[in-house]
This record gives C-alpha cells, sequence and structure tokens, in this order.
C-alpha cells in the first residue's frame, strides 16, 4: 500500500470513534457505565408501552408492523429503547431508537438481513457499541 493511502487510512481509524460519538442525537439520559438492567429500568421515564406506540408511528407501511424484538439499553451512551420491527411483504427490519427520558425519535434506519445477523452475532460477542 502507498504511503500516501496508509497515512489516509490510519488517520481515518483514528477519527472513527467521534463519528460513532455522533451517531445519535442528543439524549437526555446518560446511564453509568456498567450500569444493571434494573437500574435502567429505574432511570427510564418513559414506559414501554409508550415507547412502543412512538416507534410503530414512526414506520409507514401499508401492512400492519410487527415489533420484533424491544429492549431497553444503553446506545452509544444514551439510553434508549430499541425497537426491531418487520413489515409484512419488506425485506430486512427497521431499527428505531426511542429516547428513554423524552420520548423523542434518536434513530431510525433499515437494515438488511445480512445487516441485522452481523448486529446480532456482534452483540453475541458482547462487543461494545
Amino acid at each position: 500500500m502507498p504511503i500516501l493511502k496508509r497515512a489516509l487510512f490510519t488517520s481515518s481509524l483514528l477519527f472513527l470513534p467521534f463519528a460513532l460519538c455522533a451517531a445519535l442525537p442528543p439524549c437526555s439520559i446518560h446511564p453509568p457505565k456498567g450500569a444493571s438492567q434494573d437500574e435502567l429500568v429505574r432511570l427510564s421515564k418513559i414506559s414501554e408501552q409508550e415507547a412502543r406506540s412512538i416507534a410503530l408511528a414512526t414506520v409507514k407501511a401499508d401492512e400492519t408492523p410487527i415489533v420484533k424484538s424491544a429492549e431497553l439499553e444503553v446506545e452509544h451512551g444514551c439510553l434508549v429503547w430499541s425497537y426491531d420491527i418487520k413489515v409484512p411483504g419488506q425485506n430486512g427490519i427497521h431499527e428505531v431508537f426511542i429516547d428513554a427520558g423524552n420520548g423523542q425519535v434518536l434513530s431510525r434506519s433499515h437494515e438488511t438481513e445480512k445487516q441485522e445477523q452481523a448486529e446480532q452475532k456482534q452483540d453475541m460477542q458482547g462487543q461494545p457499541k
């Protein structure tokens, strides 16, 4: 690899953590590292049912969307309700993050089946988000 390409590649890796921190807009609850699931539940101001309704409202579909998984978790330092939503007749999963403090939609994305499987594998290996 030529020196210039190697230098550009290496310098881009240095900025990767900063790009990941900017992945979500500002959130209202930043739990301490290592907080237990019980602590996360106590910190949450939005119920799972409220967050579910908000997440489902973000997915536009002709058929009724189905929540495949729901989890209260820390994502990029923010306490969020995370939803994987399947729309019948569409490929992949809609992933929606709801701020567990104020109900704001922090992120909404569509993942292919392959991307979803890679994320599940990463979760099983305990890699940080």
